[in-house]
């Protein structure tokens, strides 16, 4: 059986060329008062400023380039809570494809409204009911349109790897050893691709994952050694990392190069969500701030180096954004 992985760092290199004229090279911050409470340094890799608010639109626009006329002219179908959405919405603008997007009934009304400002078309569905996947899948085959996987894509993966690229250039530039990433994880796209880049180029640097508890399916996969799924009873406030279990493709990937799996409570990713408007002056939304909230809350294994946090997005609904971070600590 063949093993190889799905992506090399040669692939996310050539992601990097291909999104280069239309993504934006995300800053790495730095804040005293974090470093002063963690006890080390810690850098902060912010994706909300990245076109759409998340990461999300590397991989998007890595996939999407790639498509022939033919393709092109049929559009594109794809399925997302809302940073997916955007990404692809805005990469199929960009490209010039209609695209249509299967989008959670529930999801937050500012990915809903950005999502149709972008020009898309939504389909929305019950995410209790019913299956995204089935949905999406019927629609592209009935239009003709290729379909635009959330995380399980090379082409995805590769895209959002180009984070890792620049978060060891930024690193370096910024003087800092980095001993260990956190990276905020839904169904492990982001994570597999950052970790393909990072261990390439740095193999001794420490990756995990961070989830929320009721969506811990990385976390329990990389303790089994399976791909878990979550409970159909799960929630959380973290509607960006509510994949039901890691990807096919994501997981080996994730597997072979991940230090491990960390879980936080909704209760810390509403204080990092307070600490990063309070201290940090940053928007970020709740699945955007869970790697924050594990390295606040000493959830983080020790090292001798700098920690760097990726804060993947920062779409969060005004009023939900207001409750949490008004809210006393």
């Amino acid at each position: 059986m063949d093993q190889s992985p799905v992506i090399t760092f040669a692939d996310i290199a050539d992601a990097a060329r291909i999104i280069a004229p239309a993504a934006i090279r995300t800053p790495l911050l730095e804040n005293d008062a974090l470093n002063e409470r963690v006890g080390r340094r810690v850098l902060l890799k912010f994706e909300g400023a990245q076109r759409t608010g998340s990461f999300k639109f590397r991989g998007a626009y890595n996939r999407l380039a790639r498509l022939d006329d033919r393709e092109r002219a049929a559009g594109v179908v794809a399925w997302s809570s809302g940073n997916h959405a955007q990404g692809v919405a805005a990469a199929a603008k960009l490209l010039g494809m209609p695209a249509t997007i299967v989008m959670p009934a529930d999801a937050p009304a500012i990915k809903l409204a950005n999502t149709r400002v972008l020009g898309a078309e939504i389909v929305t569905y019950d995410r209790h009911k019913e299956s995204r996947e089935e949905i999406a899948t019927a629609l592209s085959q009935e239009r003709g349109a290729v379909l635009v996987p959330s995380f399980d894509d090379p082409f995805i993966i590769a895209g959002q790897g180009t984070t890792g690229l620049e978060i060891l250039d930024q690193a370096a530039e910024a003087g800092a050893d980095v001993s260990q990433i956190l990276v905020c994880c839904g169904g492990g796209g982001l994570t597999a691709g950052i970790a393909t880049a990072v261990k390439t180029r740095a193999p001794g640097i420490a990756l995990y994952s961070v989830e929320p508890g009721d969506f811990d399916d990385t976390a329990r996969s990389l303790a089994s050694g399976r791909r878990e799924t979550v409970s159909p009873d799960a929630r959380s406030i973290c509607d960006a990392l509510m994949a039901p279990s890691p990807g096919a493709m994501t997981f080996p990937i994730n597997q072979a190069l991940l230090s491990g799996g960390l879980v936080v409570s909704d209760d810390q990713v509403r204080d990092a969500m307070r600490f990063a408007f309070s201290t940090l002056k940053l928007v970020v939304e709740p699945g955007g701030a869970v790697a924050l909230a594990a390295i606040l809350s000493g959830l983080a294994p020790s090292c001798e180096g700098a920690s760097v946090v990726v804060m993947s997005g920062s779409n969060v609904d005004p009023a939900t954004y207001a409750a949490i971070v008004g809210a006393a600590g």
